[in-house]
């Protein structure tokens, strides 16, 4: 059993038969009356996250996870459909599920499929992916003031981010998939 003392951002308990991800959680301990961890936490089966907050050393079932190495084939609105590297098996995952993670995904790119209690749980995409520019306006100089600024471009993955003016159609940019913000050229 997993105590209120041994959460991490990451790992994945059970509340009252539902696995929810920790998304962050904080130890208060008011001057009056016992400690208690609030908690922000996300459903594995449909990414809803909630907030709930726990006496301190109440326990939750630890939930079994790994990680595998599969290629993203296709979406095809519905379903977003894998395949493992080593045994060429197949699997779907609901689109509303990884819709976040999808994102930054081009097709036949190598990913990490986190499996939740051997079902397929969620994307492991990395902090920072290349992508080539599909679609943007060309960046007129004079503009604004300094010369600088920016404008909005489409990826390949689908993906719309803000890129700086010199961008331009076919150039591959470094994006942060954490705040959806341009990066570096590639």
């Amino acid at each position: 059993m997993i105590s209120t003392n041994q959460l991490k951002n990451g790992i994945h308990i059970d509340v009252e038969g539902v696995v929810f991800k920790v998304v962050s959680f904080q130890h208060v301990k008011p001057g009056k009356g016992g400690a208690f961890v609030r908690t922000k936490l996300k459903r594995s089966s449909d990414g809803a996250a909630i907030d709930r907050t726990f006496r301190a050393g109440e326990k939750f079932r630890p939930v079994h996870t790994e990680t595998r190495r599969m290629q993203y084939l296709y979406s095809d609105g519905t379903d977003a459909h894998f395949m493992d590297s080593q045994s060429y098996e197949q699997l779907t995952m609901a689109h509303e599920q990884a819709a976040e993670s999808l994102q930054w995904l081009a097709e036949s790119a190598e990913v990490e499929v986190l499996f939740v209690d051997e079902r397929p749980g969620d994307i492991q995409v990395p902090s920072t992916v290349e992508l080539e520019v599909t679609e943007t306006e060309p960046g007129l100089r004079g503009d604004t003031v300094s010369g600088g600024g920016d404008k909005p471009a489409t990826l390949a993955s689908g993906a719309s981010v803000r890129v700086p003016l010199f961008v331009d159609v076919g150039d591959r940019v470094k994006v942060d998939t954490r705040t959806s913000s341009y990066v570096s050229r590639a």
